[in-house]
């Protein structure tokens, strides 16, 4: 069974915003040549469990109080942060699944979600709608505990 994370996504209102962001870095990766464009999440701390969540885990993301979308982890490497300190890269595959909305209290870094406390994805025909609502709307619903 695999093992995921969960992480805030600081700085995005709704899905559609992390979609755009992580559009933007892969733009701006072709534009600097870099050999193979990835989408990463980068993070001070290597899970010690790394075989678990490769394994088929997922990054589950917390927008604005809520678990929304999930993305697969492909793998994990060695990087930088901005000022140079060691940190560790997040590989992500660059499909966004959205996920029945749960609410989540802020944290620091990230945490391990066992897969039996994971939200259930949104799939085509089981989501009643959900997919095709405007963001705030989604947002706003979810914060008042409706979905």
């Amino acid at each position: 069974m695999p093992l995921h994370i969960v992480k805030l996504c600081v700085g995005a209102d709704s899905i559609e915003d992390l979609a755009q962001w992580q559009k933007g870095r892969l733009a701006a990766q072709k534009a600097a040549k870099v050999a193979t464009p990835r989408i990463f999440h980068t993070t001070y701390m290597k899970p010690k469990r790394e075989s678990e969540v490769l394994d088929g885990g997922s990054l589950y993301w917390v927008i604005k109080g809520i678990i929304q979308v999930r993305q697969r982890i492909t793998g994990f490497g060695d990087g930088q942060k901005e000022d140079g300190t060691p940190a560790c890269l997040i590989y992500l595959d660059r499909q966004l699944v959205p996920v029945r909305p749960v609410p989540r209290r802020a944290f620091q870094g990230w945490r391990y979600l066992e897969a039996a406390d994971a939200p259930a994805d949104l799939g085509k025909g089981e989501t009643g709608g959900l997919t095709d609502m405007p963001p705030a709307l989604r947002k706003e619903l979810a914060s008042l505990g409706l979905l």
